[in-house]
């Protein structure tokens, strides 16, 4: 994890996220959340690591929260079945 979020939880934008995108798919993540103002910072990021990494683009804390939540669940559920 890295990055700043603001008092009133916006995401701010970070740097290198070609890097740690590829740093992502070397340790075997599959879902990455990034600041919605990186967007276009993904042109940069190389098709085979972009096709094996979902990236969900966030502008507010509570995104994060609702999206690692809402992923941990659907993974409990499949595991449960």
């Amino acid at each position: 994890m890295t990055g700043e979020v603001t008092l009133n939880g916006r995401v701010l934008p970070i740097g290198g996220v070609k890097q740690k995108l590829l740093a992502a798919q070397r340790a075997g993540l599959t879902e990455v959340f990034l600041p919605q103002r990186n967007e276009a910072d993904l042109d940069d990021v190389p098709d085979d690591v972009r096709a094996g990494v979902t990236v969900h683009l966030v502008g507010d804390v509570l995104d994060v929260v609702t999206g690692a939540l809402t992923a941990a669940a659907e993974g409990a559920g499949a595991s449960a079945a």
